[in-house]
């Protein structure tokens, strides 16, 4: 938990851009989590680096919650510092052609942008909840493309808040992963596009919306995938076959539509979600000898 004086000293240098005690149900895709310590949303660059040097003076730890998909938070809440950056949201084109977004640009308006002004080379992205940094952070993409495949580089900010540009090949990209450096946040990212049809943009990115809506439980709150797939195999069919579509354990439950997502019937807690990770791995390493390992980033500690 923070301290009398390091919450006066974030209060004092953050201004109105940090609360206290901010419930993270709201900012969870699953609607669920304890309470954040400290939940800060820097207006800039100067803000975020003033807040990144003060959390490492201070010793408070921090994460970095996007819009908030593919994290699990625990019932007890999060020590230290929730970074938000929704207000970093700039988008446009570069003189070289690229497409470079903050960090804060959700994936809606991303793949609205892209058909609206007929670019394409991002349309794998339709439909992938979460906003650049998340992207980024954990090479999102589908079996076909992932971000490392389109990204320029990015711009990060260190543990002590100080700025470099990265290029793509800068960083040791791996399955749903940036292997960015420990501390590291992304503040900017660029993307390879090109110009054409907006109609041709435009069908692309229904196709994908169009898939996701057949095959994934859109409808009611989820973390998006739960479990990274094996090599050669699919999480979701080792988890159906395993008999365990439909279970449930409180408000939470394995979807029937995809069983490669928990999806939030209503008051689930954390611990319910946890316990529903913990019965697909073991039902799953039981009867395949598979181990299936979490893609969903779970945070924060337990309830008292």
């Amino acid at each position: 938990m923070i301290g009398p004086a390091a919450r006066d000293a974030l209060a004092a240098a953050l201004d109105g851009s940090v609360r206290f005690g901010v419930p993270l149900a709201r900012y969870t895709s699953l609607r669920l989590g304890g309470p954040a310590d400290a939940l800060a949303a820097p207006g800039d660059r100067k803000e975020l680096a003033r807040t990144l040097a003060l959390c490492r003076e201070l010793e408070l730890p921090v994460l970095v919650l996007g819009n908030g998909f593919n994290t699990l938070v625990r019932d007890g809440g999060v020590d230290g510092v929730v970074l938000r950056l929704h207000r970093f949201r700039a988008l446009r084109r570069t003189p070289e052609g690229d497409l470079a977004a903050e960090a804060g640009v959700t994936h809606a308006t991303l793949t609205r942008h892209c058909v609206e002004h007929g670019l394409a080379g991002l349309e794998f992205g339709a439909g992938i909840p979460g906003t650049i940094g998340g992207w980024v952070a954990m090479n999102a993409g589908v079996p076909e493309r992932e971000v490392k495949d389109a990204l320029r580089g990015i711009e990060l900010a260190d543990a002590a808040g100080a700025r470099r540009c990265v290029p793509r090949d800068g960083l040791p990209f791996r399955y749903r992963s940036a292997g960015l450096p420990a501390g590291a946040v992304v503040v900017a990212a660029s993307f390879a596009v090109r110009d054409a049809e907006r109609e041709a943009v435009r069908a692309e990115v229904e196709r994908h919306l169009a898939k996701r809506a057949r095959t994934q439980p859109l409808d009611i709150p989820s973390c998006g995938s739960v479990f990274k797939n094996p090599p050669g195999e699919f999480a979701g069919r080792l988890i159906e076959q395993a008999g365990l579509k439909g279970a449930r354990v409180g408000g939470a439950e394995i979807s029937p539509v995809h069983a490669n997502f928990i999806v939030n019937r209503g008051g689930a807690s954390g611990a319910d979600v946890l316990a529903l990770i913990e019965l697909a791995r073991t039902r799953v390493r039981e009867d395949t000898g598979f181990e299936l390992e979490p893609e969903v980033r779970i945070v924060g500690r337990e309830a008292a």
